[in-house]
């Protein structure tokens, strides 16, 4: 078995404006995503490499980051690796897709996002959309509560809950 290569050959910081999109990128980014993005970088900040291949000076991975950072004349966090322009096309063909490829332990995600909290409303709502697609926001009677019995509904009681306004959100939704 041969062991892998590492084409990790430096890591910087560069003005996002002398970075070079890859001509070949073949990712298009939504609205909501880049609003998401914009919501996690306000209230983290950086916390992942832009992509740099040394030998073409290419963006691999980080294409959105990289233009929301130009508008802002920000610097950027770079991982450069040394890539023929040969391997440059099945990185970029694959990195993206290859991470696509995981699924969602519900249970695991529904625990994380139980405990996540976000001002962004656009990173709210990819959160919530997430949930969606991992079977954890189907509706409240998919969720393990009771069917409410038919016919007179009384004695009827009134509570109060403070809410975030993103639990307020999926509340709304399933009433």
């Amino acid at each position: 078995m041969t062991s892998w290569r590492n084409r990790i050959v430096g890591h910087g910081e560069e003005d996002a404006d002398q970075l070079l999109a890859n001509p070949r990128n073949w990712r298009i980014h939504p609205k909501a995503q880049q609003d998401a993005l914009a919501g996690v970088l306000d209230e983290v900040g950086w916390i992942q490499n832009v992509i740099v291949n040394r030998q073409t000076g290419f963006v691999l991975d980080g294409h959105l980051r990289v233009a929301m950072a130009i508008t802002r004349r920000e610097k950027v966090p770079v991982v450069y690796v040394d890539l023929s322009p040969e391997e440059e096309t099945l990185a970029l063909a694959t990195l993206d897709p290859l991470s696509a490829l995981a699924t969602a332990d519900a249970p695991a995600l529904d625990a994380l996002l139980r405990e996540v909290q976000t001002a962004s409303q656009p990173l709210a709502d990819m959160l919530t959309e997430l949930a969606k697609s991992a079977g954890i926001l189907n509706g409240v009677a998919e969720s393990g509560l009771p069917e409410l019995p038919t016919g007179a509904k009384e004695p009827f009681q009134q509570m109060t809950f403070t809410l975030h306004d993103t639990q307020a959100e999926i509340v709304k939704r399933a009433i």
